[in-house]
């Protein structure tokens, strides 16, 4: 039922920190917590009650505060499907005592914002100016490309799947600039191309190479200047 919202699925328009107002005090995060604890399944409880859990939890978030909200739980590594969160790892590890795990989820919830808001002060940074000609934007281009792989790379320290956050960011970046979700994957994927793998730290030169490739594909222009 909730397949649609995985955050790597999500268009940019639907994480975008402005176009996703987001009001926390501490009154909004007792209550939260509270609601998560009360649906805590039992230490002993099986896959299928610790997996509904993640699935209720993410449920009421997304009707809490947006679709943004659901990559909550998209964390570091195998177990959390090669995100970016550290506060959650998957149910087995990061389950437990109802007020321990509701302040793990609560936590994970701040962490995953935070990054989206990260996000788009880089993409704002980034992104190459109005009315830019097309050698100009391929500089822009590809600078931005490997200073968002780079930051992917430290945040993930390339666990299993990191490659995955990698396109997403890119994707996302891409869409800020007004290219459609659709486009901007198929730009990405072209860019990409299985280049990354688990585990394995890519090469500056492997980066630079990506963010060329990415930079020519999109404008048909190599960059003409260095970083």
């Amino acid at each position: 039922m909730y397949d649609d919202l995985a955050p790597a699925r999500l268009p940019w328009s639907a994480v975008d920190p402005e176009r996703n107002a987001f009001v926390w005090d501490a009154e909004e995060e007792s209550q939260v917590a509270a609601l998560i604890a009360s649906m805590v399944p039992p230490a002993d409880a099986g896959w299928e009650a610790r997996h509904r859990f993640v699935t209720e939890v993410t449920a009421l978030l997304v009707g809490r505060y947006g679709r943004w909200s659901c990559g909550w739980h998209w964390a570091v590594g195998e177990g959390g499907g090669g995100g970016v969160v550290f506060s959650w790892c998957c149910t087995s590890d990061s389950l437990g005592e109802p007020a321990e795990t509701a302040a793990r989820v609560v936590a994970s919830l701040l962490e995953w914002r935070d990054w989206l808001e990260e996000l788009a002060e880089r993409f704002a940074q980034l992104a190459p100016p109005t009315g830019a000609d097309a050698e100009d934007r391929s500089w822009h281009l590809e600078r931005a490309a490997t200073r968002l792989v780079t930051v992917v790379v430290d945040r993930t320290n390339t666990e299993t799947g990191w490659y995955g956050l990698c396109h997403t960011v890119l994707t996302w970046f891409l869409s800020s600039t007004g290219m459609g979700q659709e486009s901007a994957r198929a730009m990405v994927e072209t860019a990409i191309g299985g280049r990354f793998k688990s585990w394995t730290e890519p090469s500056q030169t492997l980066i630079n190479s990506v963010g060329e490739d990415l930079a020519v594909v999109l404008t048909g222009e190599r960059p003409y200047r260095d970083r």
